[in-house]
């Protein structure tokens, strides 16, 4: 079994803090998923970057832990066509 940092012990706390409160939620659980998955290439040695989004993270782990959230929103990059 391998150790892990202290980092990679909150970041793996977080994923699973993220699947609880979207278990209630209908649609959330794939989403974290593919968010994690797509953050997991990052590489281990990009600190400040893993630590940006760990507290940005948290911040939407509040968000979605609110009674009040019903949906996920997001923002993406679209291919401007000349």
């Amino acid at each position: 079994m391998s150790r892990h940092s202290k980092l990679q012990k909150q970041v793996l706390a977080l994923y699973r803090q993220f699947l609880r409160a979207g278990r209630d939620k209908p649609g959330f659980i794939p989403r974290i998923r593919d968010e994690f998955r797509e953050n997991s290439r990052i590489k281990k040695a990009d600190v400040m970057h893993i630590e940006y989004l760990y507290r940005r993270a948290q911040r939407q782990l509040e968000q979605l832990k609110d009674i009040n959230t019903k949906q996920l929103g997001s923002f993406s990059k679209t291919k401007d066509s000349d």
